[in-house]
């Protein structure tokens, strides 16, 4: 499999800061190889500080696309010359195509976690999700589960000071999509209770339970796993959280946020390229 750079390759890459850890590059450039598109991506070390700059410079060098992540999603919006409805409900974009010098601009996160749902075999379009974090996953995830139809998602989030950003999320949710969405206090436990005994999926959109602090969990309560209910975790490090282990052992259908990784990145390549990213190969390389 081998990768030449032309003097027509096509750059694509990610900004953000740090990035060097990113698994991306070998996603994206293995995708590339394996359709023979002449393309290549790279990672670029660029804070917020920098990133109108950068993006400039990105412009007039004639870059296909790019992604954002920490800590530019937020100001790559204002950058932006369009965005998708998702990106505009929640205010971030991860993913930008050039074209022609115009900069579109998408937020593929909870594409990638809404396609990871269908890929673990469920479908919740029309029911009701119980969705626990209000940050930037958690606003990814509750805005396109919105948009592709899911009838009802319950946001609960600890009322600290971010709490007015999800109560802003959550009426622009019932402003611009035909799902119902309400936000209440993650203390409240008969409220969260009686949310997941009437949900189809319950979803961890918080970092609670993420390695290196691996014996933390946001549900006391062992008796809300029922064997119907779904239970996600955005978190794949672990691969199986303490919130997972629990509802597997009750009996509960269960998936991490590996997949959403891999299929937020394969809307981005499907942006760039106009092709269906190779994930059959690039998951039993990178994701097995």
């Amino acid at each position: 499999m081998e990768h030449y750079i032309t003097g027509n390759t096509k750059l694509t890459g990610l900004l953000g800061s740090p990035v060097a850890h990113s698994i991306s590059p070998m996603m994206h450039n293995m995708g590339f190889s394996l359709l023979g598109l002449d393309y290549i991506y790279l990672c670029f070390d660029v804070g917020t500080d920098n990133l109108k700059t950068a993006v400039e410079g990105l412009k007039v060098m004639g870059v296909k696309g790019f992604n954002c992540t920490m800590p530019d999603k937020n100001l790559m919006f204002e950058l932006a010359d369009e965005v998708s409805p998702a990106a505009k409900i929640i205010g971030a974009v991860n993913t930008v195509l050039n074209e022609d010098g115009k900069l579109k601009a998408y937020n593929t996160d909870g594409m990638g976690y809404m396609r990871a749902v269908k890929d673990a075999g469920h479908n919740i379009i029309g029911k009701n999700m119980t969705l626990l974090g209000a940050g930037g996953a958690a606003t990814a995830v509750c805005t396109q589960a919105a948009l592709d139809g899911v009838a009802s998602i319950n946001v609960f989030s600890i009322k600290d000071q971010f709490y007015t950003r999800a109560e802003n999320l959550v009426e622009r949710i019932n402003q611009n999509t035909n799902c119902k969405a309400s936000l209440y206090d993650l203390a409240d436990k008969a409220t969260l209770k009686e949310s997941i005994d009437n949900s189809a999926i319950l979803t961890n959109a918080t970092s609670v339970g993420m390695a290196p602090n691996t014996d933390n969990c946001l549900i006391d309560d062992e008796d809300v796993f029922r064997k119907d209910l779904i239970v996600s975790d955005v978190i794949y490090n672990p691969r199986e959280t303490l919130l997972l282990k629990k509802a597997k052992e009750k009996g509960c259908s269960t998936f991490n946020g590996l997949y959403m990784l891999l299929y937020q990145g394969a809307e981005a390549f499907k942006i760039w390229t106009g092709k269906e990213m190779p994930v059959k190969e690039i998951k039993e390389k990178y994701f097995s």
